[in-house]
């Protein structure tokens, strides 16, 4: 394992943008036509002729990036399968350290009791963050009196304490209408559920549980967007894909209300919902060179517009090269010792 690094309570650093070659104009403006961003992302993979199968699962926050990096890879490479799946962080760590799969997808680094499956499996990984991405807090779109949450009212809404006990609007805030309040979120397998839980509630895995869970946030989506009285949350991705069907909340922490976007995840404001997410690759296939090639491309700083175009925000480029480096020198371990969901990484802490 190489040396965990010092956790900074602070976003990303302005490097973020300009290492993605963003201006504030075009970061503001991130609509990027996906086809021309796999003709880019074409020009990358390598022009020797590939062959194999590579089994990718895990986060649902991180499937799209996953699915997108897979699309563009395998266009150039049509002789290689990559099978991706959503289990989840929880579910896919849990197949990962069984050797089920070859790649797993994680929105939040791996924990001590999924290390511990790991190692009893002699299962070396390396961890290799790919984007950042912020939560998106959504209502019902026809709700007209919701627009900004403070975090203490996130925490009254999702706390354990609030089971059975906060379940109309107007308890949450004596301004909102007497409504039932419908809750829906990622379950407890999920790596944004431990994420969430953690930033609002103030301890990971902590909330209640009379909501309505799915591991799918597609059907989250369509839950909240059926759902008059609802509020919801998952990766910010999914509000982008959905926002027709959804209202996006802001969230004050203190400094005043802010909605998520790419230029405002990635300039460290959207606290305390936006963190990094990850791949982490098995030392045992990352011999084979469909998975090395692969790998090396989920971090090519030129498929910058891959990450965009699903909704999340570049690493700046160092950051990029560093973890291939560690990936292509046969480093293996967490950066993170196991802590599992940590809140306020920035650029240094990966």
């Amino acid at each position: 394992m190489w040396q965990q690094s010092k956790l900074v309570s602070v976003g990303l650093v302005s490097l973020l943008l300009g290492s993605i070659g963003c201006t504030n104009n075009q970061a503001n403006d991130m609509a990027v036509d996906f086809p021309q961003a796999l003709n880019v992302a074409q020009k990358n993979v390598s022009t020797n002729q590939l062959s194999g199968r590579v089994i990718v699962d895990g986060s649902s926050t991180v499937f799209p990036i996953s699915q997108a990096m897979a699309t563009a890879f395998t266009k150039n490479n049509p002789d290689v399968k990559v099978n991706v799946g959503v289990s989840g962080t929880g579910g896919g760590f849990k197949k990962f350290c069984a050797g089920e799969t070859d790649i797993t997808g994680a929105s939040r680094p791996i924990n001590t009791q999924e290390m511990k499956l790991c190692q009893q499996n002699q299962i070396e990984y390396t961890e290799l963050p790919i984007a950042f991405d912020g939560l998106a807090v959504v209502v019902n779109s026809q709700n007209n009196f919701v627009s900004c949450l403070k975090t203490r009212e996130l925490r009254q809404m999702w706390e354990p304490a609030a089971e059975g006990k906060i379940t109309n609007w107007n308890q949450v805030r004596g301004s909102f209408p007497d409504r039932p309040l419908q809750l829906y979120g990622p379950d407890a397998a999920s790596g944004t559920f431990d994420y969430f839980t953690l930033a609002t509630v103030g301890q990971e895995g902590k909330s209640r549980t009379d909501y309505k869970p799915s591991a799918n946030d597609d059907a989250l989506v369509q839950g909240v967007a059926a759902d008059p009285n609802a509020l919801g949350y998952f990766g910010y991705a999914y509000y982008l894909k959905n926002q027709e069907k959804l209202k996006l909340v802001g969230i004050d922490s203190g400094y005043g209300c802010i909605q998520p976007s790419p230029k405002i995840i990635a300039d460290g404001s959207y606290q305390p919902l936006s963190r990094p997410v990850f791949i982490y690759v098995k030392k045992a296939a990352a011999v084979r060179r469909e998975v090395n090639a692969l790998t090396n491309f989920y971090l090519n700083p030129d498929n910058a517009n891959i990450i965009l175009q699903v909704g999340d925000v570049p690493l700046p480029n160092i950051t990029l090269r560093a973890a291939a480096s560690r990936f292509n020198r046969g480093m293996t371990g967490t950066n993170f010792g196991g802590r599992g969901a940590v809140i306020g990484v920035a650029q240094e802490g990966l």
